[in-house]
C-alpha cells in the first residue's frame, strides 16, 4: 500500500473545491447518487488497478529479477518508480492548476501503461528498471490528478466519503493481488503480470470521461511554478545518480555519487520545511517522520517476497500472500487513529505505531531459520501494517493541525515529498546493504517457483531488516518532537 494520504494531495493543490450543493435532489446526496456515481466508480476503479499493480509487482518481482539475471538491481526496480514519481507529482500539481486535471490524468495513464509494457517485455534488468521509472512518471501524474478531480468535482460535504473510498479501494487488491499475480506468474510467466494491466485501465476511463469533461479547464494559477518543478527534477536526478553509484561499490562510483549529493542536498532543503533534517520540533519533525515511517517499512517490505522465495522455498503466490495481512491491518490502524477519544494522545499513538513497525521488521529475519514457521512473517507484517496505519494517517492530521490555512498547500506538498524521498533513500540503502553482504548471488531454482535455494545468503537479508528496524526505532524517538515548542511570554 502506498503511503500517500488522500487528504494531502487534495489540500496540496491550489484549485478551489466546489461549493456545497444547494439542491435537494436525493440523487445528489451521496457519492453513489445519480450525479456522482459514474465518476466515483471510475475513480475507485483506477485506484484499485494502481493498487493491484503495486501488490502484483511485490509478488512477481523476485521471479522477474531472477529471470533477467538482475537480483543485484532488485531494489532499484522499486526505487526507480518512486524517484520518477517524485518529479511527476510536482509536475502534475502545477499542470492541474494551469490546465485542469484531464491532461495530466490521461498523460499519466498512457505513461503508466507504457511503463508496464516496457517492464513486461524487458530483456535486461536495466530495461526493466527503466520501465518501472516510466510507470513512476505515470503513477505520479495520475494520483495527484485524481485528487484534484475530487477537489473540483465533489462538494465539500462529500469529499471525506470520496477520500475514504481511496483507502477502501486498496483492500480488495491487497487480498486478491498476490493470489492472481502468483497464479499468472507460475502458469503463464511473470511478464503477463505487467502486460495484462494496461488493458484493464481503459474501462474506468471510459466511464469517467463524460463527468471529467464537465470540470473547469484550469485553476487560478496563471503559469506553472517552474522553480518547484526544477527542484523536484533535480532531486529525482540526484537520487538517480546516487542509486547508480550505489549499485557498484567501487572508487569510480564516487564521481556520480558526489554529483548526486550536490544536486540532492540543496534542492531537498528547499523543498522541505526549514529544520526538517535536524528534527526541529513541530511541523519539521512531522514531515521527517512521514519519510522515515514510509521508507523503513517499504525498505524492508521490498525484500520479504525475495527472502521467502529464495531462502524458504515458497512459491511466488505464497510469498506475496505474506504481505496481505499488512494491507488489511493498515486500514484498521487508519480507522483506529480517527477515533475522537484518541485525539489527545495522538503523539503517543504515533510512538506506539513506530514501535510496532520496528518490532515487525525485527521479527521477519527470524524466518531465515528453518525451525521458525514461515507464517511468522505474515503475523509480523500484520503488526507492522497496523503501526503504519496509525502513523501515516496521524502524520497527515498533525500536518494540517500545525499549518496555517495559507500554508496548507505547501506543507502538504512537503509531506508527499518526504514520503517519496524516504522510499527512495531507504529502499536504495536496503539495496546497497543487500549487495554488500552478498545478496546478489541469491537466486531461486526456477523462474516460476522456488522449492529450494541454490545459494543461501541469509546475512544479506538480516542486514536489510536490522537497518530498517533501527530506522523505525529512530522514528519512535522522532514522535517525542512532534509537539511544537511552547511560545514563551
Amino acid at each position: 500500500m502506498t503511503a500517500l494520504d488522500p487528504s494531502d494531495a487534495v489540500r496540496g493543490t491550489s484549485s478551489r473545491a466546489p461549493e456545497p450543493d444547494t439542491g435537494t435532489d436525493p440523487g445528489d446526496d451521496t457519492i453513489l447518487g445519480r450525479r456522482y456515481r459514474a465518476l466515483t466508480l471510475g475513480i475507485i476503479a483506477v485506484v484499485s488497478l494502481i493498487a493491484f499493480e503495486a501488490s502484483a509487482v511485490n509478488t512477481a518481482m523476485p521471479v522477474a529479477a531472477r529471470a533477467l539475471d538482475g537480483v543485484a538491481l532488485y531494489a532499484y526496480a522499486f526505487s526507480a518508480y518512486f524517484t520518477a514519481s517524485l518529479f511527476a507529482m510536482a509536475l502534475s500539481g502545477e499542470w492541474c492548476d494551469r490546465k485542469g486535471p484531464l491532461p495530466p490524468l490521461f498523460t499519466g495513464i498512457v505513461a503508466f501503461g507504457a511503463g508496464l509494457v516496457v517492464a513486461g517485455t524487458a530483456q535486461r534488468m536495466w530495461m526493466f528498471v527503466g520501465g518501472r521509472a516510466v510507470q513512476g512518471i505515470g503513477g505520479g501524474l495520475v494520483i495527484v490528478a485524481l485528487y484534484v478531480v475530487v477537489g473540483r468535482a465533489f462538494p465539500r460535504r462529500l469529499q471525506p466519503a470520496v477520500l475514504a473510498s481511496f483507502s477502501a479501494a486498496w483492500v480488495l487488491p491487497v487480498i486478491v493481488g498476490p493470489v492472481v499475480a502468483g497464479a499468472i506468474t507460475e502458469q503463464a510467466g511473470w511478464r503477463w503480470v505487467f502486460l495484462s494491466i494496461p488493458l484493464l485501465v481503459l474501462l474506468p476511463l471510459t466511464v469517467m470521461l463524460p463527468a471529467l469533461r464537465t470540470l473547469p479547464p484550469g485553476g487560478r494559477s496563471p503559469a506553472m511554478n517552474r522553480r518547484r518543478i526544477l527542484l523536484a527534477l533535480a532531486v529525482a536526478a540526484g537520487a538517480g545518480l546516487l542509486q547508480y553509484a550505489a549499485q557498484d561499490l567501487a572508487w569510480p562510483s564516487l564521481l556520480p555519487a558526489a554529483a548526486g549529493l550536490a544536486l540532492l542536498v540543496p534542492c531537498v532543503l528547499r523543498l522541505l520545511p526549514p529544520g526538517t533534517f535536524r528534527a526541529a520540533r513541530g511541523l519539521p519533525s512531522v514531515v521527517l517522520l512521514r519519510g522515515v515511517a514510509a521508507g523503513s517499512f517499504l525498505g524492508a517490505e521490498s525484500f520479504v517476497p525475495l527472502m521467502l522465495v529464495t531462502q524458504r522455498g515458497l512459491s511466488a503466490t505464497a510469498a506475496g500472500l505474506a504481505l496481505t495481512g499488512g494491507g488489511l491491518t493498515w486500514a484498521l490502524g487508519s480507522y483506529t487513529q480517527s477515533r475522537p477519544r484518541l485525539e489527545p494522545y495522538r503523539e503517543r499513538l504515533m510512538g506506539l505505531g513506530m514501535l510496532l513497525i520496528a518490532v515487525s521488521i525485527a521479527l521477519v529475519p527470524l524466518a531465515l531459520a528453518d525451525a521458525v514457521p514461515v507464517w511468522t512473517v505474515a503475523v509480523a507484517w500484520a503488526v507492522g501494517g497496523y503501526g503504519m496505519g496509525i502513523t501515516i494517517s496521524s502524520a497527515s492530521v498533525l500536518m494540517l493541525t500545525l499549518s496555517r490555512p495559507e500554508e496548507a498547500g505547501s506543507n502538504s506538498s512537503s509531506l508527499q515529498a518526504s514520503d517519496a524521498l524516504g522510499n527512495i533513500t531507504l529502499v536504495g540503502l536496503s539495496g546497497v546493504l543487500f549487495v554488500a553482504f552478498g545478496g546478489a548471488a541469491t537466486a531461486p531454482t526456477h523462474a516460476g517457483t522456488a522449492h529450494a535455494a541454490t545459494t543461501s545468503h541469509p546475512t544479506a537479508f538480516a542486514a536489510v531488516y536490522a537497518a530498517m528496524a533501527t530506522v523505525a526505532l529512530a522514528g519512535a524517538w522522532l514522535t517525542t518532537r512532534l509537539r511544537p515548542q511552547p511560545v514563551s511570554r
